[in-house]
């Protein structure tokens, strides 16, 4: 079995346009902005051996707000750049009542049935209480990016500022769990 971080899109991977206090993915490609370190961090823990997994909502494709061709482009884009082993997607809504859309667990629990993962030894980063939730269902430790936003809050693993703490905080955990 293979170790893995679930990695969440926007705010995790890209910068996301935070208004009234929530974050909203970019609408294009020509919008797409990697954040700093993003790439570092990326290249920190697939060099420490872990399977790399975005696993994103993207209920704006339901909301017919977004094209499913977008998304695609983005994530497509941010796979080849970043060197990342899957991207798992859910364009569902709340109201469709899926097992896909975090918080509940099925992008993760899926991708850990189809890529052999051991989910005791992995790890899911997230900037919002729903990627949080869904992690500690399916299992694995949670960090979160902490940007306040507006919004419930659920307690995760670890608090960070970005995702090159959050790789720096895996790779100690990682460490850790070796030498004991």
């Amino acid at each position: 079995m293979r170790n893995a971080v679930f990695l969440d899109r926007d705010g995790v991977l890209n910068r996301a346009d935070v208004r009234d206090g929530r974050p909203y993915p970019p609408a294009s490609l020509d919008e797409l902005e990697i954040l700093p370190g993003v790439k570092r961090a990326c290249e920190a823990l697939r060099a420490s051996g872990f399977f790399l997994v975005v696993v994103t909502n993207q209920p704006d494709i339901a909301r017919g707000k977004q094209s499913t061709q977008a998304v695609d482009d983005i994530n497509e884009y941010l796979k080849r750049e970043l060197q990342l082993d899957a991207v798992r997607v859910c364009a569902h809504d709340d109201a469709d009542r899926c097992n896909c859309r975090k918080p509940a667990p099925g992008l993760l629990l899926d991708s850990a049935r189809d890529f052999d993962i051991d989910m005791r030894h992995s790890f899911l980063v997230g900037d919002r209480w729903r990627d949080i939730e869904a992690g500690r269902q399916a299992g694995v430790r949670t960090i979160l990016i902490d940007y306040q936003y507006s919004e419930k809050r659920v307690e995760p693993d670890q608090i960070v500022q970005n995702l090159a703490q959050a790789a720096d905080w895996i790779l100690t955990q990682t460490v850790a769990e070796v030498s004991s």
